[in-house]
């Protein structure tokens, strides 16, 4: 049975147990039941240490905190790659960067029709399926946007440099232009993620009788550092603010970059409890679960303060880089009786999985040659589902070298030793995540076998990118010339 704790639900509605979750299945086991509804929400360069419940004390994040007090927080999951546009393209094809269809960050990079998709595994599995946020995987116009890649309803951002401004003149809803007037010339009126939010609520009020798909793929907190004024004067006086951000001619000045961060990140926790509290509204919480998790590591410079805010925690690195802080993130999971409340796990997993697990439990089958394989034991618990979780022998990642970018990068997990290359062909460094979580000291040098493998593991599973179109190119985008400094 749940713990008292459990009971007296921390979102504040009695908890109720499922039916089927207390019904024995032919093993003897928990039944597990049939397609929940699935919500994932993903931030957009949340660090590892960014959110309360993996150790920040700065920044108010209750409702995120709770998620995790009701369900599964991971200590070691990781996302699809260091930037965004790959990650984003790992999450929905289950292929990590060395063979994932967009590999750069340029911007408009477009899924291909024969990309299989998480949108469409869980569509053709009887899912509404739904993003609101940012896309990133294909401009208008091309093969990549939502509406071809398995979902159904859409508004955001389809180019993630677009996606770089939280009052633009207009956003996407699905194929047309969603018009936000307010924010003409240099007016801020309509905050992105305020449409971006109510549009997702919306989603779920128009599905609740399910089973639906929310990707919710907030903006926040990724620079420009802009915020409405009511959330900037909860940290009133809160830091000391020596550093005020000018602006760029791209992003924004901040005279107040510590408290816009942070205002922003509480914002969007914010909207996590109304999405929270909205499930409970409409008496599905009990059949929904929620993932919440980040794209890549915390970013610095453009006035995020990384280092003031220890957002990713002991980590070395942040975005940009192949060390743990700019790929291990926050991955919390809740379901009530379904999930046991206050679980902490240190399974090894990243973003490729999350296609072959969703997959699983929406009863649908994953597509052939994805690197991922299921996950739900380490998420529901063995016992529930009757094995042990799976384990990977390597983990993968590789960012650069396309379309003009910074050569290829490479790193690779195996068991505790983490491998990073700078330069493709290059020399390894070589880390013991056992001992130096904060990859401090490289071993390389006492460990050749060890060395070794992990390059011969590296040279042969970087695969070429494929061809990208020739009109795709850094900070371009349909409807351009309509957004503020574009």
């Amino acid at each position: 049975m749940p713990s008292s704790r459990a009971l007296s639900f921390a979102f504040g509605r009695r908890f109720t147990l499922l039916a089927a979750a207390v019904a024995l299945g032919g093993c003897g086991r928990p039944a597990v039941p049939e397609k929940p509804n699935i919500v994932l929400i993903m931030a957009d360069d949340l660090g590892y240490g960014h959110l309360g419940s993996y150790g920040q004390a700065l920044i108010r994040t209750p409702n995120i905190d709770r998620l995790a007090a009701e369900g599964v927080r991971f200590t070691q999951f990781y996302a699809g790659s260091t930037v965004c546009a790959p990650s984003r393209s790992v999450l929905m094809t289950g292929r990590h960067t060395g063979r994932t269809s967009v590999r750069g960050n340029t911007g408009g990079i477009p899924l291909l029709p024969e990309d299989v998709t998480l949108g469409e595994v869980l569509r053709g599995a009887g899912y509404a399926t739904g993003i609101f946020g940012k896309w990133g995987l294909g401009d208008h116009g091309t093969t990549g946007v939502p509406s071809a890649q398995g979902f159904d309803e859409f508004v955001g951002y389809l180019h993630q440099v677009h996606a770089h401004f939280y009052y633009p003149t207009f956003l996407w809803e699905n194929d047309r232009r969603l018009e936000l007037p307010g924010n003409a010339g240099d007016a801020r009126v309509t905050y992105s993620h305020d449409v971006v939010t109510d549009r997702a609520l919306q989603f779920v009020r128009e599905h609740r009788d399910g089973p639906f798909f929310l990707y919710l793929a907030y903006t926040i907190p990724h620079t420009e550092l802009l915020v409405p004024d009511e959330s900037l004067r909860e940290y009133d006086g809160a830091f000391p603010e020596p550093n005020p951000y000018p602006g760029d001619g791209h992003y924004a000045a901040q005279e107040r970059p510590r408290t816009a961060f942070a205002a922003m990140v509480s914002r969007m926790d914010r909207d996590v409890g109304r999405l929270a509290s909205l499930l409970q509204e409409l008496g599905i919480d009990d059949r929904t679960i929620v993932l919440f998790t980040s794209d890549n590591g915390g970013q610095d410079g453009w006035g995020a303060d990384l280092a003031f805010f220890q957002g990713n925690g002991p980590l070395r690195g942040g975005k940009m880089s192949l060390y743990e802080g700019g790929i291990r993130v926050p991955l919390v999971a809740r379901w009530p009786g379904v999930i046991g409340s206050g679980r902490v796990s240190d399974h090894v997993w990243a973003f490729w999985d999350m296609l072959p697990t969703l997959a699983e439990l929406s009863g649908a089958s994953a597509p052939e040659g994805v690197d991922g394989v299921s996950m739900l034991p380490a998420v529901l618990g063995a016992e529930r589902v009757g094995r042990e979780p799976a384990t990977h022998e390597f983990l993968y990642w590789e960012y650069g070298n396309v379309l003009g970018q910074a050569p290829i990068r490479q790193a690779a997990r195996w068991g505790t030793w983490k491998g990073v290359r700078v330069d493709l062909g290059g020399p390894l460094e070589l880390y013991d995540l056992a001992s130096d979580l904060g990859e401090t000291t490289d071993v390389a040098g006492e460990h050749p076998d060890i060395v070794a493998r992990l390059s011969t593991y590296l040279d042969t599973t970087h695969t070429p990118a494929r061809a990208y179109p020739a009109e795709v190119s850094t900070y371009r985008y349909a409807g351009q010339d309509s957004v503020r400094g574009w």
